[in-house]
Order: structure tokens, then sequence, then C-alpha cells
């Protein structure tokens, strides 16, 4: 069997090239979403003929598209011959449309494609996020209007060490809104465990933020890191939904950020919605421009490699 191994924070230094040298941009490309989600998802890595693949043992078990060079069909391969030493159907989640075509020109007729709508990614321009500009998204124009009128002396400020407590009272405060309000599930407190870990490990983590202020009190606060290529995710964001336009004005400041900062960026990933309702609408109210969609490649019953 391959040797799978539980990411830990030095290996960041050896798996975030093959990360960000892949080209994708789906969220579970960042170090400090496999990081962070390793526990819950039951994640470990190896590199397997050229590729760093994560597999999980979650939910019957799975394993990633590599991130790295080499021979594709060596590499599902061997990830076959290891479900089989496991003992456990040979699946790979998390493809988009263009690696499920891929896999179907290695292996034609040989997998099922199932397509996971809670699970796609919401990618929008920076530019789009930074200015707002065009009649779809007035509103968002209007909630920030209000929130500048309610702090006039609002401000951001980028995450360090020294202020990152900041971030967790308003973490905090949001994790007791959601109890309060029912919503507080094993994925919730799965994402609430992530983050508060993330923030434990900030600077080894590579991670960058903004703190929104008002009143000189934390409102909001954002947390990222550039995926690959053209695209970066937004990976935690967090506000007090009482105060109107909190959101709307982080995610703003944010997307000014990162066009200031990593002026080759066209997208923000701002990752999916887990199948919630009210996140759903909130991520569709900003007109996603490209979606991310992922699917789970089933090896059909028989089939053999």
């Amino acid at each position: 069997m391959i040797e799978f191994k539980r990411p830990q924070l030095e290996d960041r230094s050896w798996m975030e090239p093959y990360l960000r040298g892949s080209g994708f941009r789906s969220c579970e490309y960042t170090f400090t979403n496999l990081y962070t989600w390793a526990d819950p998802y039951l994640q470990s890595a190896a590199v397997v003929e050229g590729f760093l693949v994560v597999r999980t043992d979650y939910d019957g078990g799975s394993y990633s598209w590599g991130a790295g060079s080499g021979s594709r069909r060596d590499m599902i391969l061997a990830l076959y011959h290891d479900a089989q030493q496991r003992g456990v159907p040979f699946r790979l989640w998390g493809m988009t449309e263009e690696q499920c075509q891929q896999i179907e020109d290695l292996f034609p007729g040989m997998f099922t494609f199932q397509n996971f709508e809670d699970g796609a990614d919401y990618c929008y321009t920076a530019e789009k996020l930074a200015t707002l500009s065009g009649k779809k998204l007035h509103a968002k124009r209007n909630h920030i209007h209000r929130f500048e009128d309610n702090f006039p002396d609002w401000r951001v400020e980028e995450i360090t060490e020294e202020n990152l407590s900041q971030c967790l009272i308003v973490a905090q405060d949001w994790e007791k809104e959601e109890t309060a309000a029912g919503l507080d599930d094993w994925e919730e407190r799965a994402g609430e465990a992530a983050l508060h870990k993330a923030a434990k490990h900030y600077r080894e983590l590579g991670l960058e933020g903004l703190i929104l202020y008002g009143e000189d009190k934390p409102l909001a606060f954002t947390m990222g890191q550039p995926i690959s290529g053209d695209t970066y995710d937004v990976i935690f964001e967090k506000a007090y939904g009482e105060v109107q336009g909190a959101y709307a004005m982080i995610n703003r400041e944010f997307a000014r950020w990162v066009q200031k900062h990593y002026p080759e960026i066209v997208y923000l990933n701002r990752e999916d919605d887990m199948g919630e309702p009210n996140l759903r609408k909130a991520k569709l109210s900003y007109h996603p421009d490209l979606m991310v969609n992922k699917y789970l490649a089933s090896l059909k019953d028989g089939a053999v490699l």
C-alpha cells in the first residue's frame, strides 16, 4: 500500500509548490484547507508517480486528482492498486469537468461521474468584487452606504499576530449566534475547528487577511491565500449579521487588497455553499463569474484497470 501521512505544518514547504503549480482553481488545493480539515475529513497525503495526492477515509474513502506532473495513467493505476489492497472501492473526488474528460479518455467507459452541487466553488472576478459596479450589484453598494453612514470612522487593518485575537472575538460571537439559531451541525463545528486551527498557526500557514472596524470594534474579518495561477482563495470570512453592510464591506475591501498585492489574480474563489440555502442565496447574489463544479468518479462494478 502507498504510505499516506496526515499533513503537518512542516509539510507546507514541499507540498505548496505542487498545489500552486497545479493551475487548479478548486479550494481543496490550498495547503491551509488541506491542513485544517485533515482531522474531520480523515485526510492524508503522499506523492504518487510525481503527483501530490490526498486520500480521505471519510464517507467510504476516495483520492484527489493529483497535483504535479508525470503520467496520469500511471498515477491512476497506482491509486487503483492501493484501493484494492485496502479493500475499498476506487473513487476519485473533486474532479472538474475537464478532469472527468481526462479520465474518460484514459479509461473509456470504466467510470461513472456524479456531480456534487453542494461542493461547487463560487468564483468572481476580483474587479467585480472590488468595484461592485453595475445594476446587478446595486443592492450591495446600498448596504455599504448604510454601513458608512452608521460607522463614518470605519477602517480596515491587515491581520497580524498582534490583532489576531480580534478575529476570534468575532468568530466566537458568530458561533454563538449559529448555535442559538439551531444551525450548529457537524459541518459547522468542523468549520469552527478549522478556523481556530488556522488562527493558531496563522503565520506558519502563510495566511493573509483584513479586520474591519467600526467605532474601534472588530465587526468582520476575512482570511485567505493564493490557490494557483490566477485564483485566490477566500478561506474564512465572518461578520456580525446584524450589522448592515459588514459582510459587503469586508468582501469589497479584501478584493481591493488582493488586487493591490496580487495584480495577476483574476478570480476570487469564495468556496462552496455546503448546501446551506441562506449561504447559497448570499453567494448567488454576487452573480458568480465562474463555478468550479466537482464530481465523484467511481470505478464501475466489475471494471478492472
